[in-house]
């Protein structure tokens, strides 16, 4: 990655409603030009199905009372909830050189390392994106690049209930066994996993200034 002379900003967002976060990344997005500087944000959010671009419908075994979301990112549907971290990645590819493949692998490698930290092997697949332990997938990741920017990025279970990821096949997987970190000897809190997570992926994207915000901007 070119060093910028631009801090990347890192935000905690803390709980937010899926959509509103969703639209929110799609402005800053669209609104940002070449001065704009990168952002990070962690958050978590409600109960929600997300469903990406390339989703199937026959995916979706049992909504039930959670809401489905049809996204913009690539993949197919996965859960998020509480005690998830997520980790959205607002950042212009074509300014800091950076492949599409780079910056998956980037989130990818956060994670395996975020869980050696912890003695815990976690490895990614080159036929199904993500993170996983034993065949559990720990980790989801799911990129859109518009204007030559990214958003979304990863969710990375932490201490959730895991149950609803049984109403889908997890991002298109019949079966798909998933685990938190917490029951692996990994972070139990996302305010545990999240600055962690953020450090390690600062520094396989070759990132040194950070800011870091509490919130939206006002």
């Amino acid at each position: 990655m070119s060093e910028s002379t631009l801090p990347t900003i890192v935000r905690q967002l803390g709980r937010k409603e899926y959509t509103p976060t969703w639209q929110a990344m799609q402005k800053f997005t669209d609104e940002r030009n070449e001065h704009t500087p990168d952002e990070i944000w962690l958050v978590e959010h409600p109960p929600v199905f997300t469903q990406g671009q390339a989703g199937k419908s026959e995916h979706i075994l049992a909504a039930g009372d959670i809401p489905v979301v049809q996204v913009d990112r690539g993949g197919q549907v996965t859960y998020h909830g509480p005690g998830q971290q997520m980790l959205y990645i607002l950042i212009d590819v074509r300014r800091n050189k950076l492949g599409v493949r780079h910056l998956v692998s980037a989130l990818e490698d956060s994670i395996v390392a975020l869980m050696a930290d912890y003695d815990v092997k976690a490895y990614a697949k080159k036929d199904a994106p993500g993170v996983y332990v034993d065949e559990k997938k720990l980790c989801s990741v799911g990129l859109r690049i518009r204007k030559g920017c990214s958003f979304h990025g990863l969710a990375l279970n932490v201490n959730m209930d895991l149950s609803p990821f049984q109403r889908i096949n997890p991002c298109g997987y019949a079966g798909m066994e998933m685990v938190n970190s917490i029951s692996l000897g990994g972070p139990e809190s996302l305010s545990q996993a999240g600055p962690q997570l953020v450090e390690h992926f600062c520094t396989l994207l070759g990132i040194k200034h950070k800011e870091f915000r509490e919130g939206d901007d006002e």
